[in-house]
């Protein structure tokens, strides 16, 4: 290839490297799209707009290869949009990440031997924003290196002045509203971090813990129990039966004793024990459990805490200053020397809640916090996706959102942290509570006996915000006006009930019923090349950042992205992006030839009537795929529209179009020339369509194919029209793709029979080429020159014929074939084919069959029919142009 190449390199033809050096280039052209503001949107611009804000990764993080997912997906969308004349805006930012990033600074205090409380809240915060300036934000210099088209000048922080007015603004109008109040409530407590957390900061995993019966009541009047957390009983109030259990009906309403304390408890008829459970009779601890804390409201049960903030026992002197650990086994030794032990489990293998930031195995605890009341709120969120406002993709998840806003608890909004926005309500000295707005002063001084509410807000109240409070609300701003509504919401579907209930709750409320984006679209979650989930514990975290090193950006972005199925988890490896990386220069070195053979851009296309029908094929191709990839992309199928480029690029373009234009190029002339300007317009669509996807590469390849300043502000391809036979939607020729296709299978063929054969792929045989009328004329040099077939000599002697598509390809093999072999392997296969056909008849026969299954199915079958009456008729005509072994 070089070689010819070389020798038709026209004088003025483009230069590009022998090799694609991604490390080299991708860094300096991402700096060059900053400085040119290509990604900055104009809230003046009269151009439609198209707006995503990007969920707000931790001020503390790195980048993941979720992050990675999600990043290329949203680059995708929004790269597109502004190639098709959007006033794009994907807006970038971080979250303060209260816990996280409280953690981070307080171990840089451990180490100076301090804690937070010897610096004081006020220096403690000054600290942390110190901590961020010098350390966080990380993530924002690898976003640049994954290439996120982001709008730098709009990059938010949720602690900046805009979002904190925004937080304080709606829990003022909230909290007016009724819809935030103070209660007592079970929630998820962490005994190392010394705060609530959200449901979303808890993991779950599979531990070894312990399952004991114990023994309640004296006599005729004992109930059995079982617990894994034997150290809670301490704080039982009752124990539970189910009023329509037989066995316990006599004691609803009794007092039983309640083991190793003075107390005795009632026995109480609830129907949320279920009597198939275990013993049936369950120990209600209201202030240690979230379903005893209900019961305990129910029947006006006492909560008693026997637990501090660090999960340090506070009651009953013998177990009294031991850890939770400590006193479980203390108080399980206690029982069984009284003999109240009826059953012991270990291990007992249970899920238990982790705090999701440090590992703590999480205390439920009963606490005064502030919360939202989300009833009305959240039947706004429903209604929204319910009447067709909101749309999630795919639509098969929304019911998974239903499920949650339609049973959706009140929300815990308060964390014992000082990073963070302090909730804004002050107590007075006589009792007062006051909300207070962002442009109002306190009601008074700490001299005057007032002070504030010393907790902060969930990270989640202030990214539930993000939609709206990053354009400027709430002022009613040029960004707000122009961009909100989002378009798409693009995030993964294990944070749906989380991050995405609270900002449509939000979103609904703040903005007078006006959605925060039209479309939710749901990804899954990375896995391991084994579909296995990520994780340091096993040993399969993938740093995305050694992939970009080792290979390229565009490499992992286009691995991601084929892998990008709506909804279902994303299984990567790293011969997967090795194989991205191929394809990354397989487009390089393609162009480079074609550059080098005088692929062009200038000029009109030539008529239709000029171009051969490889040159009319390919464009035809071509317009299939833009049509297939704007389908997808409306789809939000990014694994299907990238497998889409990358066979028509890979296999149509390079490998058949540039191939059988070879002939072409060699000979010169008018026809040579046609081919050129159709090549030019090939790459120049196809570079295009890959650009959102692989940026990097497409840029370099792009601006020098066509002299262009970048392929970011070129226009998104449509379909190519072609002079001489314009069709609504493009030019379309049926004609040369079955043409074209009956060639590729003459080719294809041959190949494998060669290969078949042990024939050296460079290996010239003597051939004689029979066309069947016009149909291949035009091809017989591509033909000859593709599969190495010389003309036939005089002493020319068919041992093997080719029948296929309407052609026949006789190869004289004298001295290279295994006749006997051959025959052999064709009977395997025919016997293969034979069979093939005997299935299919048998259930197209079968009346049952045909009437229960679906009818793609039967037509797959009968396909299936076809395809095996072709093979055996093949194979029987190339068994017949053998020789005799």
């Amino acid at each position: 290839m070089t070689e010819n190449a070389q020798q038709q390199t026209p004088a003025n033809a483009p230069e590009l490297p022998t090799q694609y050096a991604p490390a080299e280039v991708e860094g300096k052209l991402y700096e060059r799209w900053v400085e040119r503001g290509y990604f900055a949107a104009d809230a003046k611009s009269e151009k439609p707009p198209y707006t995503i804000v990007i969920p707000p990764p931790n001020v503390t993080g790195s980048l993941h290869l979720g992050h990675a997912f999600q990043h290329t997906l949203m680059d995708a969308l929004t790269r597109r949009k502004r190639m098709q004349g959007y006033e794009a805006l994907w807006l970038p930012g971080m979250d303060h990440a209260g816990i996280a990033t409280q953690n981070k600074v307080e171990q840089q205090l451990a180490e100076e031997g301090k804690s937070r409380h010897d610096l004081g809240r006020e220096a403690f915060v000054e600290r942390v924003w110190q901590w961020k300036e010098e350390y966080g934000g990380r993530i924002l210099g690898q976003m640049r290196r994954l290439g996120d088209g982001v709008d730098w000048d709009r990059e938010r922080f949720t602690m900046d002045e805009g979002l904190s007015k925004a937080v304080q603004t709606i829990f003022k109008k909230l909290y007016d509203d009724e819809l935030i109040y103070r209660a007592e409530r079970i929630i998820n407590w962490c005994p190392r971090c010394l705060t609530a957390i959200s449901d979303i900061e808890v993991e779950y995993q599979e531990d070894d813990g312990e399952l004991v019966s114990i023994k309640y009541g004296e006599g005729d009047e004992t109930l059995v129990v079982a617990t894994t957390r034997a150290e809670t009983m301490l704080g039982d109030t009752a124990v539970a039966v189910h009023p329509d259990d037989e066995r316990y009906r006599h004691l609803i309403g009794k007092r039983i004793k309640l083991p190793l304390t003075d107390r005795s408890i009632p026995v109480v008829a609830d129907a949320h024990v279920d009597p198939e459970f275990g013993t049936g009779a369950v120990k209600v601890t209201p202030a240690h459990d979230p379903n005893d804390f209900a019961i305990g409201r129910r029947h006006g049960l006492e909560s008693i805490t026997v637990m501090d903030e660090r999960a340090i026992i506070t009651v009953h002197g013998p177990f009294e200053g031991l850890d939770r650990y400590e006193a479980r086994s203390a108080i399980v030794g206690a029982l069984r020397s009284q003999g109240r032990i009826v059953a012991e489990k270990r291990p007992y293998v249970h899920s238990v809640g982790h705090c999701s930031r440090c590992r703590t195995t999480i205390e439920p605890r009963q606490s005064l916090q502030w919360w939202v009341k989300v009833g009305p709120l959240a039947q706004a969120a429903g209604d929204a996706v319910r009447d067709g406002r909101v749309k999630i993709h795919p639509e098969d998840m929304s019911k998974r959102y239903f499920d949650w806003v339609d049973n959706l608890n009140d929300w815990n909004i308060s964390r014992q942290l000082w990073w963070g926005h302090r909730i804004p309500i002050w107590y007075g000295p006589n009792g007062e509570t006051v909300c207070v707005g962002p442009d109002e002063q306190p009601p008074g001084t700490e001299a005057e006996g007032w002070r504030q509410d010393t907790d902060v807000l969930d990270t989640w109240f202030s990214s539930g915000l993000w939609p709206f409070s990053t354009l400027g609300w709430p002022e009613q701003t040029p960004d707000l006006k122009k961009f909100y509504p989002t378009d798409v919401l693009l995030t993964g579907h294990d944070i749906i009930f989380f991050w995405v209930a609270r900002m449509m709750m939000f979103g609904l409320y703040a903005m007078d019923g006006e959605v925060p984006f039209k479309t939710i679209a749901l990804t899954g979650l990375v896995r391991d090349e084994r579909g296995k989930k990520m994780s340091k514990s096993f040993g399969n975290v993938v740093d995305p950042l050694d992939w970009m090193d080792a290979y390229g950006s565009d490499a992992v972005r286009f691995t991601l992205a084929r892998g990008a199925n709506p909804g279902t988890d994303v299984p990567i490896g790293e011969d997967w992006v090795q194989a991205s990386r191929n394809f990354a220069n397989k487009i390089w070195n393609a162009t480079r030839f074609a550059l080098m053979n005088g692929a062009t851009v200038e000029g009109p296309l030539p008529d239709a009537s000029e171009m051969s029908a490889t040159d009319r094929w390919i464009l035809s191709r071509l317009n299939k795929t833009v049509a297939e990839v704007d389908a997808f992309y409306e789809d939000f199928q990014f694994a299907k529209l990238s497998d889409a480029l990358y066979h028509f690029a890979w296999d149509e373009v390079f490998d058949w179009y540039v191939e059988l234009s070879k002939t072409t190029f060699m000979a010169g002339g008018a026809a040579a020339d046609v081919s050129k300007r159709v090549l030019g317009e090939v790459l120049d669509v196809t570079l295009r369509l890959l650009h959102p996807v692989v940026p990097f590469v497409t840029e370099t390849l792009w601006t020098t194919l066509t002299g262009g300043e970048s392929v970011v502000i070129a226009d998104w391809p449509k379909a190519v029209l072609v002079p001489g036979a314009d069709a609504p939607g493009g030019f379309r020729d049926a004609g040369a793709e079955r043409e074209i296709e009956m060639l590729q299978q003459v080719i294809t063929e041959v190949r494998r029979f060669r290969a078949d054969q042990g024939l050296q792929p460079g290996q010239r045989v003597p051939a004689r080429l029979t066309l069947d009328g016009t149909a291949f004329a035009p091809h017989e040099a591509a033909i000859r020159q593709l599969l190495r077939l010389q003309p036939e000599g005089d002493a020319f002697a068919a041992t093997a014929t080719l029948p296929v598509a309407g052609a026949q390809v006789a190869l004289d093999l004298s001295g290279t074939i295994d006749v006997a072999a051959e025959r052999k392997r064709l009977a395997k296969d025919l016997a293969a084919a034979e069979k093939e056909k005997a299935q299919a008849n048998a259930k197209l026969g079968n009346e049952a069959f045909l009437a229960k299954a679906p009818d793609h199915v039967v037509d797959k079958i009968r396909g299936r029919l076809a395809k095996a009456d072709e093979d055996i008729a093949r194979i029987q005509t190339q068994l017949e142009g053998l020789p005799e072994a």
